[in-house]
């Protein structure tokens, strides 16, 4: 089913909806139902299983939410829940929760966020004294279900959200165990930005004939641009500061958020951009809710106008006024980089997507034109030439604002009295100098970046590097601190490197691309992780199971070996 297959409901009313819900969203501001919840909501309610294709930002969490709501109505006082929503990671937990509770409110609905870095106390006692919906990580969510502390017996839906994320941290088996404790007669609903043959795998499995949901994104009319201008540069890893900067320069965006793989790059680009003049934060992993709340207010104030994030930290975010996203690395896959430039582009609006790729990248850039079928640009890096004359053309422009609004008669005596002395022209210049250093439009020592041209035999050196581009630790650099954390299960209890990347990206403060090689032996396993975060990873592991057992952590011995 495509959003042309039904008739569109104008209104939410339209869907049938209960009051309480209807008027919450009245008061919310919200007036007529997105595609995908028009075509979502009503085979929900009617009880069908659902698979749904929409990228981040069509309002999919309503589409789902809002069923679930109605479905438990005033139906609450029991201990079980009666919805379970599984989300790739606990920033994404946090924000669906945040979307129940702010749905239901006039239901009374209790709603319960589990995911790792939590204090498990206060898990423990919600969970025992009655929820009606968990939103839940793989991870933690299995290990309640061990602990017996979640109980999924009186379960009518589970809901998928960013399916193709979880299988790429690898919670594939921890989402077919949580399934197989959950009734036979439920509701599933699965919804992921994209469609790889493992998605259909998953929905054959424990989907029972769904409806089917594609939302397109919306298509430009023939002649007109596209709605994402899809750019990329090639910039050696040494001078990608200086290219960045320079691109902003020219792109000058009203807002931006920047893509980097780890923490310790997001600190350190964001300290680089701004001691270049520019308004930037960060946000990763290593911050409290009440500091990404923060920044995320500057951000929509406009007191800052660039995001430097990692992708586990941006994941679920809507800047309304996001012109521009900037992968400052090459994404590990096809499908991270559908959800990056997911964020620009929406409602009608134009939006940016660039890219910084290193030269060996070339053969990556064009695996993700082949499977996201979009042609990406590969533009020369703006010249010290180019700066000038864009810095000269944000002069002229803001020149030509203040002309417009005639607020300077007030000079009036300064130009004639000059004027007696010096042709006018000559004046006027002086002062548009003054006007353009005024405005850091002056360029002092820029030095020019190299080009690179592509060349067949770099793109063959990046097929070779990075075959098929799925392995996310084979695009993190290798330059930085490295520490190997013991972990004590292997083979014999059948652990595979997603189950270790999946336990740690859960409930530690690293995402999945942070962690280096893994070695996996018949009773233990070796993981490289950066050396800043060893205690915070050996404390996790410590606290979470693995294949449903508790395991021993810590830095790795020479007799471990």
């Amino acid at each position: 089913m495509t959003q042309s297959d039904t008739d569109e409901a104008a209104s939410f009313a339209d869907l049938t909806l209960r009051p309480e819900l209807l008027h919450t969203l009245t008061s919310l501001g919200y007036e007529e139902p997105t595609p995908i919840q028009r075509e979502s909501i009503p085979p929900l309610l009617a009880g069908r299983d659902l698979l749904g294709q929409a990228a981040t930002g069509t309002g999919k969490t309503a589409a789902f939410a809002l069923p679930v709501l109605q479905l438990i109505g005033a139906d609450t006082g029991g201990v079980e829940p009666a919805a379970l929503v599984l989300v790739p990671t606990r920033e994404l937990a946090v924000q669906v929760s945040e979307a129940f509770h702010r749905y239901g409110r006039e239901l009374g609905t209790r709603v319960l966020p589990i995911y790792g870095g939590q204090p498990i106390g206060r898990q423990l006692r919600a969970l025992a004294s009655g929820v009606d919906v968990v939103i839940a990580t793989p991870g933690r969510a299995l290990d309640h279900l061990s602990r017996g502390t979640l109980r999924l017996g009186s379960l009518r839906t589970v809901v998928l959200d960013e399916a193709d994320e979880m299988l790429d941290m690898g919670f594939a088996e921890d989402i077919d165990a949580i399934l197989q404790e959950a009734p036979q007669e439920r509701q599933t609903v699965l919804f992921s930005a994209t469609m790889p043959p493992r998605i259909d795998a998953m929905a054959r499995s424990h989907l029972r004939e769904p409806v089917r949901i594609q939302i397109e994104r919306e298509q430009a009319a023939p002649g007109e641009a596209p709605k994402v201008r899809q750019s990329a540069y090639l910039v050696a890893r040494a001078h990608k500061p200086a290219a960045l900067g320079r691109i902003l320069d020219v792109e000058a965006p009203t807002a931006a958020i920047v893509f980097c793989r780890t923490r310790e790059e997001v600190d350190q680009l964001t300290e680089t951009l701004n001691g270049r003049g520019y308004r930037a934060e960060a946000l990763h992993g290593g911050m409290s809710q009440e500091q990404r709340d923060r920044v995320m207010g500057r951000l929509r104030t406009g007191t800052a106008d660039l995001l430097v994030a990692t992708d586990v930290a941006a994941r679920g975010l809507d800047i309304e006024q996001l012109t521009h996203v900037v992968n400052y690395n090459l994404p590990s896959a096809p499908e991270s980089y559908v959800h990056r430039i997911g964020r620009v582009g929406r409602a009608g609006r134009e939006g940016v997507a660039i890219t910084l790729a290193e030269p060996r990248e070339h053969r990556m850039l064009k695996t993700i034109e082949r499977v996201t079928r979009q042609r990406i640009t590969v533009e020369k890096i703006p010249t010290v030439a180019d700066l000038h004359a864009r810095r000269l053309e944000l002069t002229r422009a803001a020149l030509e604002e203040s002309l417009i609004e005639d607020h300077f008669e007030r000079f009036r005596v300064v130009v004639e009295t000059l004027a007696d002395e010096y042709d006018v022209m000559d004046v006027a210049l002086a002062a548009v100098k003054l006007a353009h250093e005024a405005t850091g439009g002056a360029v002092d020592d820029e030095e020019e970046i190299p080009q690179f041209v592509p060349r067949a035999e770099r793109a063959e050196r990046g097929r070779r590097e990075h075959t098929g581009g799925r392995d996310r630790r084979e695009y993190r650099g290798r330059d930085e601190g490295m520490t190997r954390i013991f972990v004590g299960v292997g083979r014999r209890v059948g652990v595979r490197p997603q189950d270790l990347v999946g336990a740690i990206a859960n409930e530690s403060r690293l995402s999945g691309r942070q962690i280096g090689a893994i070695e996996i032996a018949d009773r233990f396993s070796l993981v490289e992780v950066p050396d800043s975060a060893v205690n915070d990873v050996v404390e996790a592991l410590r606290a979470t199971t693995i294949k449903g057992k508790r395991v021993t952590a810590r830095r790795e011995r020479d007799q471990d070996r």
